[in-house]
């Protein structure tokens, strides 16, 4: 570990701040390595005071992985930035346009872009502007939701594969040209496990991505809406939780494999601009339906 680089847990269920560390700058081997283990070991890190140009969050983001491209936005947005992997979430208006997605309302719990078939595995936040208050963002450990969850439901749901919705993005918008899903069981999205096996450290872990017109698959409707309202109920406890409250040059990254994330909404007469990367992911894997995914060394 470099000689100013410091990790300080959050003494919550998930996060750290890195400290020492100035992200506009190339990272040597060692340094990444440092900061790579400790996001396995924490799942959110928080890197505060940065300043980081549009380049630079792409550079960082890259050494985790191969980047996503940036998703489709809701219609009527005007993107003022100059990337294909760098989405702006913002509720700024100019000339009668946002210049981002998301606004400025609540974003429920959700797992970024579930609905594909391989989610991005890690997504990385950065605050250019904030609003006095409100904005906050949740992050929930879904390791520990389902090594808590009560013996004969983590049974049930062990085998159990979920619908995750495309049709409407965290804030409740229509995204794309999907058509109104008025039948969860017959909602457009990726079919994933409800739990996976992390890839790289090996552990289990509750995998949702919306609870809007989600659906188990194979279950009658009824049935499906009991069993996911009494997941939900689990896994966002709030001992299970960790709230990020904003201050500008903050960067999080987040492991989008073990994770979920809310946002909470905040006066819509504020600006609020950041700039998000997502890393490309592979395609969620069970070790209790596959018993041999892929995990590294």
């Amino acid at each position: 570990m470099s000689a100013t680089l410091s990790i300080r847990p959050s003494g919550r269920a998930l996060a750290a701040d890195v400290e020492g560390v100035d992200l506009s700058r190339p990272l040597d081997a060692a340094t990444f390595e440092s900061i790579r283990r400790a996001w396995h070991e924490h799942l959110v890190l928080r890197f505060r005071g940065q300043r980081l140009s549009d380049p630079d969050l792409e550079r960082f983001s890259a050494m985790f992985g191969r980047l996503d491209r940036a998703p489709t936005y809701s219609k009527g947005v005007r993107v003022d930035v100059h990337s294909d992997f760098v989405t702006v979430i913002s509720n700024v208006v100019v000339d009668g346009k946002p210049i981002g997605d998301l606004g400025n309302a609540e974003s429920l719990w959700h797992t970024d872009m579930s609905y594909n078939d391989a989610p991005p595995m890690a997504s990385a936040l950065y605050s250019l502007e904030i609003p006095p208050t409100g904005g906050a963002t949740g992050f929930c450990n879904m390791y520990l939701a389902l090594e808590t969850m009560p013996a004969p439901l983590r049974e049930r749901i062990a085998t159990l594969r979920c619908v995750h919705d495309a049709s409407t993005n965290s804030v409740g918008g229509r995204r794309g040209d999907y058509a109104e899903v008025t039948d969860p069981r017959q909602a457009p999205g990726a079919r994933h496990p409800m739990v996976v096996t992390h890839p790289e450290t090996g552990r289990d872990a509750l995998f949702l991505g919306r609870r809007r017109n989600a659906w188990i698959v194979g279950l009658e409707l009824a049935e499906s809406e009991r069993l996911l309202d009494e997941v939900w109920a689990h896994c966002t406890k709030p001992e299970l939780c960790w709230y990020q409250d904003w201050r500008v040059g903050d960067l999080i990254l987040w492991d989008n494999r073990c994770t979920m994330h809310r946002r909470d909404e905040f006066d819509p007469t504020t600006r609020r601009i950041m700039h998000r990367t997502q890393i490309a992911g592979a395609a969620p894997r069970s070790r209790l339906l596959d018993p041999t995914p892929a995990v590294a060394a």
